[in-house]
């Protein structure tokens, strides 16, 4: 079969289209014909050797499709189910065996695309909202990157939950679409400072939390938008990595430092159906809109991680075997 392989660590350009041998499907896995794969930062650092994953390596961590066998002791899945699945690595690829547990089959009415669009970054939202910081009625937090994959169903999710909502975008282009997820009050951090808007904007307080998936340029900014006993949720580094914190900067008023993780929140097969169910469900119902405005095919994976790392995209981007 085909994949999108690496053999070292580095830019896109590292990223082989390339024959590896099939799957098989050893006890307690499925393999899956792979129709849609998901691409996300996790999937960038990988590749940079930020979190080394071992060589070779068969990019990508998400994906959704069509069981083609299943191993001994397998329950859940059959042959011909529509299947979505996240956080286990291989699925820049035509086919995945990938632990039964994991798989979470397609409800009525959504397409494969949806599954690959929702999974990672749809139960990331979710984590986030309902569990690292529980957000309440009337809480005021900051989602950065309004405009991205996580942003747009992070924004919509803390509306949802009754919150007024701070996002941060770079153009007007991206302003619009954050705005149209429910952001009450969107700052271009191209022509302003943000920190300085929501002192602004609260009065001095500052918010319950923030969500931030940038890093390095945001993180002190961010900390200082924080309330007494606020919420700093650091859960990427698309502008780099955060240096070393002086402890010190968090005493000022109180706060939470987190750096959370999606494998940590869905660590056992009821807590990834009930998250993935939460998600799907408002997928199917309209409660949530996903946004997949980029397709490449998995060929053309390496231009998919250039697009994404500039920032270039919107929403979710997609690759097709």
């Amino acid at each position: 079969m085909k994949a999108m392989q690496i053999t070292e660590y580095g830019g896109p350009e590292v990223l082989k289209y390339v024959d590896v041998p099939d799957p098989v499907a050893a006890d307690g896995q499925a393999v899956v014909d792979i129709q849609a794969v998901g691409v996300n930062f996790t999937d960038i650092y990988s590749r940079q050797g930020v979190n080394p994953p071992g060589l070779p390596w068969v990019a990508g961590v998400e994906a959704a499709g069509v069981v083609r066998s299943v191993g001994s002791g397998v329950s859940n899945v059959s042959v011909g189910d529509e299947v979505a699945y996240c956080s286990f690595p291989g699925s820049y690829a035509e086919r995945a065996a990938v632990p039964a547990w994991r798989l979470i089959k397609m409800p009525d009415g959504l397409s494969v695309q949806d599954g690959a669009a929702a999974m990672l970054q749809g139960m990331t939202a979710h984590y986030l909202c309902h569990d690292t910081y529980r957000v309440q009625p009337g809480d005021r937090v900051l989602v950065h990157s309004g405009a991205g994959g996580v942003g747009l169903l992070l924004i919509q999710m803390c509306k949802k939950l009754g919150a007024y909502v701070y996002s941060t975008v770079s153009t007007e282009a991206k302003a619009e679409l954050a705005r149209g997820a429910g952001a009450d009050n969107v700052i271009l951090y191209t022509q302003q400072d943000f920190a300085a808007e929501i002192a602004k904007a609260t009065d001095g307080p500052g918010l319950q939390a923030v969500f931030d998936a940038v890093g390095k340029d945001t993180f002190d900014q961010s900390v200082a938008s924080l309330a007494p006993r606020g919420y700093m949720v650091l859960y990427g580094q698309a502008s780099g990595p955060v240096p070393p914190v002086d402890a010190r900067v968090l005493g000022n008023g109180s706060k939470y430092l987190t750096r959370p993780g999606l494998g940590d929140y869905t660590a056992n097969r009821e807590e990834l159906e009930k998250r993935a169910g939460a998600v799907l469900g408002w997928v199917k119902s309209g409660e949530l809109k996903l946004r997949v405005e980029h397709s490449f095919a998995l060929s053309d994976a390496a231009e998919a991680h250039r697009q994404l790392a500039s920032r270039a995209t919107t929403g979710k981007v997609i690759l097709t075997p």
